[in-house]
């Protein structure tokens, strides 16, 4: 085993010498990541981060990463690396992500600003070229979010992407071509690829020179229409009444609802940051950190959740044992009680 890991090691550092490394984050330094990150002070209601390893993982000092402490809130914290291009170079944006309390409703995705980012005034409405990851909530919402900024506007990847929704730790991975092709994998496997282009809808925004005032005002309109959307959701139970007249009650529209509440919970982990140019330098990074905890953080939490059951079981036989000694002491006193009459 020891020479196995030394080879991994040796093929890391080889790779090391032919890709440009952007920026790494796996938070090996304990509480010097403070140094590094900027918490936002935009909104006093943001969260604050701490770093663990959560409650069940592969290697307690490996796996740690910047965890989410408050219940309901948003977060905003970003790390400075210096400034690059990737013009005609491969982009790949990698990292984990762990919603060890299993995501009910709330997003665990990043993203990429300009070099003069404000981070102390960072927020929801500050300009940024990529934004990447999951997004869960409910029984709807189940996607992996790709946005990209292309001529002064944001555009969402059209095919749908489906993230994990479990409680262990995935890898996502986001490379982006010069050739205009993209890749997207999920724990190392590749779930979408295809055209920048064609998938994202920029081929026919390669005539524009920039965009005129109607479209900001139509994108404006859309976003507004958007998140009232998510408000709501069409009764798909609801079917068209049996005595229903087209003629003399129009058109038949299903109900609209009012969306459930989610309890938004913390816990979520973010971990093994990385931006490269390197597919290879990507995937081997990948297998050295997420690929040498996974199994076993799996098996730690099959652990515990075999001891979970049994201390229940132990809890339910002694409540059992309690109620029946309770049931006999009760008999005895009103035996004893006739007795006495």
């Amino acid at each position: 085993m020891a020479a196995a890991r030394v080879l991994v090691c040796g093929v890391c550092v080889w790779r090391m010498t032919l890709a440009t490394v952007y920026f790494q984050e796996q938070f090996l330094d304990g509480e010097r990541w403070r140094n590094r990150w900027v918490q936002s002070t935009n909104d006093s209601q943001f969260g604050h981060f701490r770093l663990s390893s959560g409650k069940f993982y592969g290697h307690k000092e490996k796996d740690k990463g910047l965890q989410t402490t408050q219940n309901g809130r948003f977060y905003a914290i970003s790390a400075r690396f210096k400034p690059f291009s990737n013009k005609g170079k491969t982009l790949v944006i990698q990292y984990t992500v762990k919603h060890e309390q299993k995501m009910d409703c709330g997003g665990g995705y990043i993203k990429v600003f300009p070099a003069d980012i404000d981070q102390k005034n960072l927020s929801g409405k500050s300009h940024y070229y990529i934004m990447f990851g999951p997004d869960i909530c409910g029984f709807d919402i189940k996607k992996v979010h790709i946005i990209l900024h292309f001529k002064n506007q944001y555009h969402s990847n059209k095919k749908p992407i489906s993230c994990k929704v479990d409680g262990f730790t995935h890898l996502y991975t986001l490379i982006l071509r010069p050739d205009l092709t993209y890749e997207v994998k999920i724990d190392g496997l590749t779930i979408e690829s295809g055209g920048i282009e064609y998938d994202w809808n920029l081929t026919s925004l390669k005539k524009m020179e920039k965009a005129s005032a109607a479209s900001k005002d139509w994108k404006q309109e859309e976003e507004h229409k958007s998140q009232d959307w998510e408000k709501h959701f069409l009764d798909a139970s609801a079917s068209k009444p049996s005595d229903w007249n087209s003629e003399l009650d129009g058109d038949w529209q299903a109900s609209v609802l009012q969306k459930p509440l989610y309890r938004v919970r913390s816990g979520t982990i973010f971990d093994n940051f990385l931006i490269t140019d390197d597919e290879d330098y990507a995937e081997d990074f990948g297998k050295a950190t997420w690929g040498e905890t996974k199994n076993p953080e799996r098996e730690m939490d099959a652990i515990q959740a075999k001891e979970e059951l049994k201390k229940a079981q132990e809890e339910d036989e002694e409540e059992l044992l309690m109620g029946k000694f309770n049931g006999k002491e009760n008999k005895f006193r009103r035996s004893h009680r006739r007795d006495e009459l």
